[in-house]
């Protein structure tokens, strides 16, 4: 086969990224919006030694799983993935993955022993807390808000997106109105000009308090009253339409200032507009103060099962020392210190250990201590300082999606606790630290998929991984 070449295949599996896997004269094809049981003709658009891509053009014979994507985007949005898969198989191929990764690079012969059914959602759109919309122009050169399309830097126009808050529909109305009536100059990538780059939007899904941010290519937007009229009149619509509905109340409109030339959204300067320069929200009980640049987990009905796990396989009784690494604002070191004796956070962003001292005392959780610095340099200092002070009986760990430090791990392995409980954003990470792990004297004792983001191919979860012990002849 050539570039272009129209060809049938059957989808025989996914791939990690949600791709559909079938072959062709004994190439490996992947082919994007495809389902396992599809038979599909597809356009071959790159060929490699032995992989091919394609991209679809027909589904001959559906898969028993395909369904109909909710978004009239989903195809050309590169969020949802997989909205044209069933929700059920959605969650099976995500545990799979999770298993496989466990057996392959891991090294874990008894993964699917270990495997616990992997945590769903009942109702999997309206999910996200958090959004952010690049700002564009349409053909006919009029502001917009969307997504980019999977891969690019191509603007696909959304007048609203199901798996966020349904009260974005009427801020995404509100910002276009605003940078058309207040003639806003769009920010152009290429030419490093124009004002407007991005809107970020958050929901505190449990105190109903609503923050926007305009991120811009300069320290002050024109006609600001406006700016605030519309996004205020924004949510009182939502509250009307939406009367079943907990009410929200916009809380703070900030701007952020990035006048670099980089792919990364956020400056690193803000300025109240309106409301509070933070907002807040609970997880459980648990309350915390989030800003515009804070992490938190972007779905609160999730993140609360997630965290649950996690204190179950801590295995707290109230006399253990436990250490958070990768902290961020405190949110999982909070859930521990309910059952810990003490809980000591270590976090690389100053901002954010500032964010868990506030959220410490916001919730009255005296007995955490947070520290800046790599992890992997902090906790190896203070453990030689004070040996029985910093101990671990118990370590918490949720690395990036890079996973762990194998320095980190030596010290932990060093440290010698009980047990580690590993949250993680890539299987293949954890699996892959996870056998760094048992060279030293390690295995895993339970792991939970948790399908944090609906209809996309990313899949987080949690490991217990226990110390195992030395049985003397």
């Amino acid at each position: 086969m050539k570039k272009n070449d129209i060809f049938e295949v059957e989808i025989e599996d996914m791939s990690k990224d949600g791709e559909g896997i079938g072959h062709v004269d004994g190439l490996t094809v992947f082919v994007k919006d495809t389902a396992p049981g599809d038979r599909i003709r597809a356009r071959l658009t790159k060929e490699k030694k032995n992989l091919a891509y394609g991209r679809l053009e027909e589904v001959l014979e559906p898969s028993p799983d395909r369904v109909t994507p909710v978004c009239e985007k989903a195809r050309s949005c590169g969020g949802c993935t997989m909205q044209h898969i069933s929700y059920s198989r959605q969650l099976e191929q995500k545990a799979s993955y999770v298993e496989n990764c466990l057996r392959r690079i891991g090294g874990v012969a008894d993964a699917a022993d270990l495997m616990e059914p992997i945590l769903g959602m009942e109702e999997p759109y309206a999910f996200r807390n958090k959004m952010q919309f690049p700002v564009g122009t349409d053909r006919e050169g009029r502001p917009e808000l969307g997504f980019y399309a999977g891969r690019t830097h191509a603007l696909i126009p959304l007048s609203d997106c199901p798996v966020g808050h349904p009260v974005n529909r009427e801020l995404l109305q509100a910002m276009r109105e605003y940078l058309s009536e207040a003639a806003v100059p769009v920010y152009d990538e290429e030419t490093h000009t124009g004002l407007v780059r991005h809107v970020l939007t958050r929901v505190g899904f449990g105190t109903g308090q609503v923050m926007v941010c305009i991120v811009a290519n300069g320290e002050k937007l024109p006609k600001q009253e406006l700016l605030i009229g519309k996004l205020e009149q924004a949510v009182e619509t939502y509250n009307r339409r939406s009367e079943d509905s907990p009410e929200l109340t916009l809380s703070s409109v900030t701007l952020n200032v990035n006048k670099d030339k980089t792919n990364r959204i956020l400056g690193f300067s803000s300025r109240v507009l309106a409301g509070a320069p933070v907002i807040e929200d609970t997880i459980g009980d648990i309350r915390f103060e989030i800003a515009p640049e804070s992490f938190f987990q972007v779905n609160p009905v999730q993140t609360e099962k997630l965290y649950g796990r996690a204190l179950e396989y801590a295995g707290l009784t109230g006399e253990e020392t436990v250490w958070d690494m990768y902290c961020g604002i405190g949110t999982i070191s909070l859930f521990l210190a309910r059952k810990a004796r003490k809980v000591y956070g270590v976090e690389i962003v100053p901002q954010a250990i500032e964010n868990a001292k506030k959220n410490a005392k916001l919730n009255g959780a005296a007995n955490t201590e947070f520290f800046v610095g790599k992890a992997e340099e902090v906790v190896p200092r203070l453990y030689k300082e004070d040996e029985e002070t910093y101990r671990a009986d118990v370590v918490v760990v949720d690395p990036p999606r890079k996973g762990c430090d194998r320095a980190l791990l030596e010290t932990l392995i060093s440290m010698a606790p009980k047990r580690i409980v590993y949250v993680s954003c890539d299987p293949a990470t954890l699996a892959r630290d996870i056998a760094i792990l048992r060279e030293g004297g390690y295995h895993p004792k339970r792991v939970t998929p948790t399908d944090m983001f609906p209809h996309s191919s990313h899949v987080e979860c949690i490991a217990c991984i226990q110390k195992q012990e030395v049985k003397n002849d």
